[in-house]
């Protein structure tokens, strides 16, 4: 599963509802629809400092990610965006009982242009949610708006290996997911962000990496975690979710599934 940036709810089917936040809890950690946890925000993170800026979590999901950049990283005010209302008030709930409330902002919006004024924060930040918007030169030239002159963008997002229609595999493993997914390569990503005006634009290939993380959350779904996450969300849900981390398995390893790290700033002071 990818991250938190589904569909809209009230109009089209909720992708992340409340058993899908309670697997992936079990799964990822408290709050955490991607993986990694808070370790791999840091490592998405490393060497950008949020110290004391506004900052926009696009595909905030259940409130994990927003909160770590509040609390770890020292952002002044963090706002999660999501489109889907489950999530939201997840996150809610989230900051309400850490006590961060005053300092974050959590907004449910449709799939589109991002709900915010021009150059309205210092850095932008995603975890695995930009693989929902098929828009990808669309999508960048909104981060790019919204950011201030000399901002940062730094995320994570699933990519796929080429251009071309996915591989057999590949749509196998997209229909098991059962998400918007709208992958798209390295490349395509690097144009899109060039053509909104980015420079220093970093892609770091952590496909090495959740090669052997996806293998072993699928150790632990089949062993130790299998009990614990039947009990969350029943025995035949964990199973479907088994089968698609199977079939997940197949494109890491052949490379096709290519989880990113994105890295680029809005030139000014």
């Amino acid at each position: 599963m990818g991250a938190s940036n589904g569909q809209l709810a009230g109009s089209r089917q909720v992708e992340y509802d409340d058993r899908a936040i309670r697997f992936l809890a079990v799964l990822w950690g408290e709050g955490y629809l991607s993986p990694g946890g808070s370790e791999e925000v840091d490592r998405v993170l490393a060497g950008v400092s949020l110290a004391g800026r506004k900052v926009l979590d696009i595909g905030c999901g259940a409130g994990g990610v927003t909160l770590h950049l509040l609390e770890a990283h020292g952002a002044a005010e963090v706002t999660g965006l999501d489109v889907e209302a489950p999530v939201i008030a997840e996150a809610q709930r989230r900051a309400a009982a850490r006590g961060v409330s005053a300092r974050t902002r959590f907004v449910e919006a449709e799939p589109g242009p991002l709900p915010f004024e021009d150059a309205a924060f210092d850095a932008v930040f995603s975890k695995d949610a930009l693989l929902h918007v098929a828009d990808k030169e669309a999508l960048f030239a909104e981060v790019f708006r919204v950011l201030q002159p000399g901002g940062v963008f730094s995320a994570s997002d699933w990519l796929i290996g080429h251009d071309g229609p996915p591989s057999p595999a590949m749509a196998a493993y997209i229909t098991a997911e059962g998400l918007s997914f709208s992958m798209a390569s390295p490349a395509r990503y690097r144009r899109a962000m060039q053509a909104a005006g980015f420079t220093g634009i970093e892609l770091i290939d952590r496909n090495p990496w959740y090669r052997e993380q996806a293998a072993a959350e699928l150790a632990r779904l089949q062993g130790p975690l299998y009990a614990e996450a039947a009990k969350a969300v029943g025995a035949a849900y964990v199973d479907k979710n088994i089968a698609t981390w199977q079939a997940m398995q197949k494109v890491l390893d052949s490379g096709e599934h290519r989880p990113t790290h994105l890295r680029a700033r809005k030139p000014g002071r």
